[in-house]
């Protein structure tokens, strides 16, 4: 179990990921931009220690966050007074449909096995409202493979057959922005609209 083994090193995760400074620049460009275009609240969607939620708070969005990993969440409510965090999965989210104008779900379902993206994809979609924009992290590859991630494993997915699914789920894909870092994988950021 992913949250099992995020709590396990959840402290290592912290001191390394779990700053806004520790994050690339371009990823930090792409999730503004899309913050800037976003009206009503905000789930931060596999929040981890809440580094995003607390940036996007900054930015003055009304955002909360839900992880699995309970020590995540514990962290989060200690750094980030002020802000909602909860334990919770993305698969089966306690919100109301159509209860957000947008979801920022970066890199939180690269867990998830090719048979089972559509489900964390359905309940973003669920939950958005007509418009709302969901910005989805994922790992890049020239196929949908595993590999083995520092935590526990992982996917890589084409940008096509990911766009795929999110059309599959409701939604209809904007844009999509690829970086690659010499010695580091390939990355993905795919900005996604809930279709009416």
């Amino acid at each position: 179990m992913s949250a099992t083994a995020y709590d396990a090193r959840a402290d290592e995760y912290i001191a390394a990921l779990g700053s806004i400074d520790a994050v690339h620049p371009v990823d930090r460009s792409v999730v503004e931009a899309w913050a800037a275009r976003v009206t009503g609240p905000v789930l931060d969607a596999g929040c981890g220690p809440g580094h995003w939620s607390a940036h996007l708070d900054r930015l003055g969005l009304d955002v909360r966050g839900v992880d699995l990993a309970p020590r995540f969440i514990a962290h989060a409510r200690a750094a980030h007074a002020g802000i909602r965090f909860d334990v919770g999965s993305i698969d089966e989210l306690e919100a109301a449909d159509g209860e957000f104008g947008g979801i920022l779900s970066w890199f939180s379902t690269i867990h998830h096995e090719p048979a089972r993206i559509d489900v964390p994809l359905r309940e973003f979609a669920r939950t958005l409202r007509p418009g709302g924009r969901l910005l989805l992290g994922f790992f890049v590859g020239t196929e949908v493979e595993a590999f083995e991630h520092a935590v526990v494993r992982a996917y890589r997915w084409p940008a096509a057959e990911l766009g795929r699914r999110a059309d599959a789920a409701g939604f209809d894909v904007i844009e999509t922005h690829t970086r690659e870092t010499r010695g580091e994988r390939p990355v993905g950021a795919m900005l996604c609209e809930r279709r009416a």
